[in-house]
């Protein structure tokens, strides 16, 4: 426990010895809230004309006044912490979850670049094996024909021999 504190402190004009397990700071600060208080009162006008009796209630009122402000204050301030933790602990779920999903994203773009890759290999061959087949056909074609220009010549060449004969046997 921590040492109790005396400090020396004027309220009112008078010297007053305060006692306290807080700081001497922590106690002059008090006693100038204390004095602030009775100088704002000292300030009115119909403060002077009240008995002594009643300025100690006016300021007892007035300080609890002080204080129930600062309390309800403070304990707004407390349910907007509650409502920010309750806002951050929602933005942070949010978070790995949109962190798992980008995972999952990310994981499923390699497998479709992978498997378009593959696609794409086995389109070229594809191609590849259509255009040897295309090209093939083509030389097959041209062989064919190069075969049968060949006959259709040897059957021009009987036609004119034919044509021959006949004019030999009238000469």
């Amino acid at each position: 426990m921590a040492a109790k504190n005396n400090t020396e402190v004027i309220i009112d004009g008078k010297v007053y010895i305060l006692s306290g397990y807080e700081s001497q700071e922590y106690l002059q600060k008090v006693a100038t809230y204390i004095n602030d208080k009775i100088a704002e009162f000292k300030m009115l006008d119909e403060y002077k004309r009240i008995p002594s009796d009643m300025r100690s209630t006016l300021l007892a009122l007035n300080i609890a006044d002080d204080y129930f402000k600062a309390k309800n204050q403070v304990e707004k301030l407390e349910q907007d912490l509650e409502v920010k933790d309750r806002e951050i602990y929602d933005l942070k779920h949010e978070l790995i979850s949109n962190q798992i999903r980008m995972e999952s994203d990310a994981k499923s773009l390699k497998e479709l670049e992978k498997e378009n890759k593959e696609l794409l290999l086995n389109k070229t061959r594809l191609e590849a094996t259509l255009e040897d087949a295309l090209l093939g056909k083509v030389d097959k074609l041209e062989k064919s024909e190069k075969t049968e220009k060949p006959e259709e010549k040897k059957t021009d060449h009987t036609e004119e021999k034919k044509e021959e004969k006949p004019s030999g046997k009238k000469a």
